[in-house]
């Protein structure tokens, strides 16, 4: 799922996080090989956040892949592996831009 900018950095800041850029190089081929996500680079390798199946109100932090060296320079593809991390999606206000709250199951 593709996040808002809101969403984007308190989802950042809670993961401890990096969201790849949408205009980065790598989006295009990320997108190719994982959907229309917003993509999260953390110490443990890349992160999307998908919906939740139960509400249509949160999502879930999946991790899709992990890296391969000890530098952070490549990434390897693995099973798609949900995480603790939960993000609670909704509108803080009458704005227009939703909001993210994330939480530990």
């Amino acid at each position: 799922m593709r996040l808002s900018p809101t969403q984007v950095q308190r989802i950042q800041v809670e993961m401890n996080a990096e969201a790849i850029p949408e205009q980065h190089a790598i989006t295009p081929d990320l997108q190719r090989t994982f959907g229309d996500h917003t993509f999260f680079l953390d110490g443990e390798g890349l992160a999307i956040v998908e919906a939740s199946a139960e509400d249509s109100h949160v999502g879930n932090v999946v991790k899709v892949a992990r890296w391969a060296d000890a530098d952070h320079t490549t990434l390897k593809i693995q099973t798609p592996q949900p995480t603790p991390l939960q993000v609670e999606l909704d509108r803080e206000d009458d704005q227009e831009t939703p909001a993210a709250r994330c939480s530990r199951r």
